[in-house]
């Protein structure tokens, strides 16, 4: 009798590391890799809750690639911990009050160039210090997609600061524009996309902090 194989999982698309500012690389695949280990998962374990290969998983905590935004996504939930935590810093001592001036932001890049197809997070809240809630600026360019669905614990609103974008929740599709804003329970499914030939621009805020 022959052993049945395990389905063969394709490697999800990849994108270059995230980026501080203009020039500096924050390496991620170490506190991924922390996290896997602090929660005792092995990479064949974490592979197959998220839907990817191991050879993937490995690639990500060398920092070799970065994932897809949804599958970081997907990877930071099942270690329980949030992609904000990964782009912190220690806050130790710092003021209560953050200020965080426009060009000194963190950028979270899921393309390989800033203004190509893909999207990048915007942060507007120190992830060392935010508890509660979250707040960024999406940039979407043209035809950039946040790749699939996700669903998590929470709830999320936003406000379009420019260009047009096509919102999906719950199997629903809301075309947004300049001005519109939205609401919704972060355990819908969710996802976004620019069906636009201009970049679009979305302030989001979601409690508890996921991103």
């Amino acid at each position: 009798m022959k052993a049945k194989r395990r389905p063969k999982k394709s490697s999800p698309p990849s994108s270059p590391q995230p980026e501080i500012g203009s020039d500096s690389k924050l390496e991620i695949g170490t506190r991924l890799k922390h996290a896997r280990m602090t929660k005792g998962m092995s990479l064949l374990q974490l592979a197959d809750q998220v839907g990817c290969t191991e050879s993937f998983l490995s690639k990500v905590e060398h920092d070799k690639v970065n994932p897809s935004l949804t599958m970081l996504h997907k990877i930071v939930a099942a270690l329980e911990i949030n992609i904000a935590r990964l782009f912190s810093e220690d806050s130790s001592g710092s003021d209560p009050v953050a200020i965080m001036h426009e060009g000194d932001r963190l950028f979270i890049k899921t393309d390989s160039l800033r203004h190509g197809p893909g999207i990048m997070l915007e942060r507007l809240v120190s992830g060392a210090q935010a508890h509660l809630l979250q707040a960024n600026i999406h940039h979407v360019a043209p035809q950039g997609s946040s790749d699939g669905c996700i669903e998590h614990v929470g709830e999320e609103m936003g406000y379009v600061l420019e260009g047009t974008l096509e919102f999906l929740v719950d199997g629903k599709t809301y075309l947004l524009s300049k001005g519109d804003s939205f609401f919704f329970d972060s355990s819908l499914p969710h996802g976004y996309r620019n069906p636009g030939d201009t970049e679009a621009r979305v302030l989001w805020v979601n409690t508890p902090p996921s991103f």
